[in-house]
């Protein structure tokens, strides 16, 4: 299990990913097994995630370039060659396999979010207020309860602490009207076709996190892209609204830490045996519907 790496030329270090420079403007991107919930780290890893994470990556970075550009060049342990003549030099094999080279990007600090499903911060925004990102929706919605259109809810992306709504006025203060226009239009479209490709393995996405940057100056797609840690990924044949349905993603560890009535403030409790391994369970189904492959 990677939890961190100690590599040279570093350059950030998120809740999961770790980035190095790696010169003409390429990047070295590692997914860890650490596992964040409520933007807090947690003190215990999901051994495999990080492979699981940036290989499910690449695989949608492959499947959507036709929608909106990316930042992905390939898996780290596909670029030996050029690792080697890289700052950093060859890397160690475990590390290479949950690792991607990418284009360096300008961040854009905005998280775009599409909700298909009435699920998470949604649902307990409605229980409360009756609305979703602020609009008004109709009465008697149940859990789950599918939207007519996906609605894009975007936040801020916090250094620390928790991420915030942002207002679409917000989006275009921030980035200018057409860049805010952009975003919610090249999201709602990656969303579509993910939606649509995940329905034939019999997965609902319900919801997702999409992050972007400027490359050459366009607007593209960078960090990861569909992943159990970035969406919501529901078992088609279980769904049912009025409850939580079965999931493949982080909704578990999230569950679990509810439960214990941890306040999601730092530090997080352990998760224990069993509950690493369910996570790893269900991250592997994932993985394995989506891309149809087994990791090996």
């Amino acid at each position: 299990m990677i939890l961190t790496t100690d590599l040279p030329n570093i350059l950030y270090k998120g809740k999961v990913r770790e980035t190095y420079d790696l010169g003409n403007d390429s990047l070295l991107m590692i997914a860890t097994d650490r596992i964040s919930a409520f933007d807090v780290v947690l003190p215990t890893g999901i051994p495999e995630k990080g492979l699981i994470l940036s290989r499910m990556s690449a695989f949608w970075f492959s499947k959507t370039s036709h929608i909106v550009p990316n930042h992905f060049i390939s898996m780290a342990d596909e670029s030996e060659d050029l690792l080697e003549n890289s700052p950093i030099g060859p890397i160690p094999s475990a590390i290479a396999k949950q690792g991607m080279v990418v284009k360096r990007a300008n961040r854009i600090d905005i998280e775009c979010i599409i909700r298909g499903y009435l699920a998470g911060s949604a649902w307990a925004e409605y229980q409360k207020q009756g609305t979703v990102f602020g609009k008004t929706m109709p009465k008697g919605l149940l859990e789950g309860s599918k939207f007519d259109e996906p609605i894009f809810t975007p936040t801020s992306k916090a250094e620390e602490g928790h991420d915030e709504n942002m207002s679409i006025p917000e989006v275009e203060n921030m980035v200018g009207k057409q860049i805010a226009d952009e975003l919610a239009e090249k999201s709602l479209a990656l969303y579509a076709f993910a939606r649509d490709y995940a329905s034939t393995r019999g997965i609902i996405l319900a919801d997702t996190k999409l992050e972007f940057g400027y490359i050459d100056g366009k607007v593209t797609l960078i960090d990861e892209a569909f992943t159990p840690d970035s969406s919501r990924f529901w078992d088609t044949s279980l769904y049912k609204p009025g409850s939580s349905p079965p999931n493949f993603d982080k909704q578990f560890v999230r569950d679990w830490l509810m439960e214990q009535g941890w306040n999601k403030q730092p530090p997080a409790p352990p998760l224990p045996p069993e509950v690493i391994e369910k996570t790893v369970e269900r991250y592997r189904e994932a993985y394995k519907r989506i891309t149809n492959e087994t990791l090996a």
